[in-house]
């Protein structure tokens, strides 16, 4: 047996000995003694019982397994083996906290729910073995509420292959002895819970769909089908209409109707449009699923993004660059106020935009695009060996390992040595950064940037760059970074993009940028949401409903 291990029995024995001989030996004043009696009429005061009672808990000898074991162990050592849920206030607000998890997504039974009450209803008549279980019981179902309120019930890395935010983990035992010592578990509760305001607003929206759901009746399901357009007529209709009223897209139904009415394009752009689709008013079979979404797949939606909001990053900074990669949106946040918003193009499903946090380093304008390997390897080289015009027309130069400029024409495109050659596209009005790019350092070697093509803009779903974000009026965006440098007002950056040469500014002030992903949020009173348009949802409600 390790000398650690007896080091430990022995303190833990020692503890219980010392937490016995002050129970039985202590003389309480008047009031103390009314208040202990008063407790224990009403089961209240739990005894951790004997060493004999209490080692077998510890070390999971028991018949109630304990998720924390180690972090529970080390809290009762590290105060002396006192009871931690002794007054019933303190006790009844976990309690109540783990019975109303379900407003953010997580449940009591995760948490030795049925357990708790079993023993709860009979505290009064429990012995101190059963007394002392109770105590640790209550202990380790707040540590594990922790964990899933602090970094939620899934490891994101385990679905993500591109996840990069960093998270800060808390002081478990130390946030409990504080809530303890005060008799106050908010104190602990509220560094746990995300406070951005997206969550929130989830919080809210869980509650309305919940009741929802609840409410409403089956619906059955509308079959896909040939694209419908306005004008048209369709047997589906009746069941398109009905759906439409049923998510209050509709005030009225046309019963026996075919027709594709006007009425009904006009729900059909607005419910594609709040959905991230583009607002044509055809149905498509993508709205066809769209409209099959009942209150228990939104309701579902929700949780889901419950849950990542619990992988985020508690402190987004007091200054930061928020990008919605599922909404195509970007938006500056200073002292909670929003500065201004920005549509965006992501990466397609084939590349994704990464989800991670950083900090803007510095600008470039008038950039050359020196071309990641992904593109060069899977675009530009392919393209080459089809096209001997193909960096002509594209206006892309080669550099070998030395930086030297090399002659296309002289290259042996077949060997594999081209992989090594760097290649680069100077400025220009055909570069695709555009004017400007943002840049924060990443091991994906994404940026945030200009493009020539603002027309893509205009369309809804906006998946169509190879992981890099493109920012509509990203000269405004660039403006407004440095606006704290007054050598480079409006006018002087204004020159610099005129001059066309390549012009690197750093940053002075301290602005975060966070690539997130959400498909659910509440916006003006309303729960709004969008595409999932790299099928992320689906693994995640999987997930959740795997964990315990």
């Amino acid at each position: 047996m390790k000398l650690s291990f007896l080091i430990n029995r022995w303190i833990l024995i020692s503890g219980l000995i010392f937490l016995i001989i002050s129970v039985c030996g202590c003389r309480m004043e008047s009031k103390e003694e009314q208040d202990f009696s008063e407790d224990l009429r009403n089961g209240i005061v739990i005894s951790m019982g004997s060493s004999k009672e209490l080692e077998p808990i510890l070390y999971d000898a028991t018949n109630v397994r304990l998720f924390n074991k180690d972090s529970v162990t080390a809290f009762y050592l590290a105060r002396d083996f006192k009871p931690a849920w002794t007054h019933i206030n303190f006790r009844n607000s976990l309690i109540d906290t783990l019975k109303s998890a379900h407003s953010q997504g997580l449940y009591f039974k995760d948490y030795h729910g049925e357990e708790l009450e079993k023993r709860l209803l009979q505290v009064a008549n429990l012995d101190e073995k059963q007394l002392s279980e109770l105590d640790m019981l209550l202990t380790d179902a707040f540590f594990k509420f922790m964990d899933h309120l602090y970094n939620g019930k899934v490891d994101p890395k385990s679905l993500h292959r591109i996840w990069d935010v960093p998270k800060k983990q808390p002081d478990k035992l130390k946030l409990l002895e504080e809530a303890v010592k005060e008799n106050n578990l908010e104190l602990a509760l509220s560094q746990l819970r995300p406070v951005h305001p997206v969550y929130k607003g989830l919080i809210a929206a869980e509650k309305e769909y919940r009741g929802l759901k609840e409410d409403a009746e089956n619906l059955k399901k509308i079959k896909q089908g040939a694209m419908i357009k306005p004008g048209k007529q369709d047997q589906r209709l009746q069941e398109i209409q009905f759906r439409l009223l049923h998510l209050g897209y509709l005030n009225s139904l046309k019963i026996g109707g075919s027709l594709y009415d006007t009425e009904t394009v006009d729900a059909i752009k607005q419910i594609q449009k709040d959905n991230g689709l583009l607002a044509d008013g055809i149905i498509g079979n993508k709205t066809i699923d769209l409209l099959n979404k009942g209150y228990d797949d939104r309701y579902d939606q929700i949780l889901v993004n419950l849950e990542r909001w619990r992988w985020f990053p508690r402190d987004l900074g007091s200054h930061y660059i928020l990008v919605n990669i599922a909404n195509f949106r970007l938006q500056v946040v200073r002292e909670k106020d929003t500065i201004s918003t920005h549509k965006t193009i992501v990466g397609r499903v084939s590349r994704k935009t990464p989800i991670f946090s950083e900090e803007i380093d510095h600008l470039i304008f008038n950039p050359s695009w020196a071309i990641p390997p992904t593109i060069k390897n899977v675009d530009v080289i392919p393209g080459i060996r089809k096209n001997p015009n193909y960096l002509r027309n594209k206006n892309i130069q080669v550099y070998n390992s030395r930086g030297e400029k090399l002659d296309p024409s002289t290259i042996d495109w077949t060997k594999n040595e081209v992989r090594s050659f760097s290649y680069r596209q100077p400025p220009g009005s055909s570069n695709p950064l555009g004017r400007v790019k943002i840049m924060f350092p990443n091991r994906y070697l994404v940026y945030l940037h200009d493009t020539p093509s603002q027309s893509i803009f205009d369309q809804n779903s906006r998946a169509q760059s190879s992981g890099c974000v493109r920012v509509e009026n990203a000269i405004y965006l660039s403006k407004y970074l440095l606006q704290d440098q007054p050598n480079y007002t409006s006018e002087v950056i204004d020159s610099i993009i005129k001059r066309g040469s390549i012009k690197r500014i750093d940053m002075k002030q301290k602005v975060n940028i966070h690539h997130f992903y959400w498909t659910a949020w509440r916006e003006t009173g309303e729960t709004i949401f969008t595409d999932d348009i790299y099928n992320y949802d689906d693994a995640i409600l999987n997930a959740l409903r795997k964990a315990s």
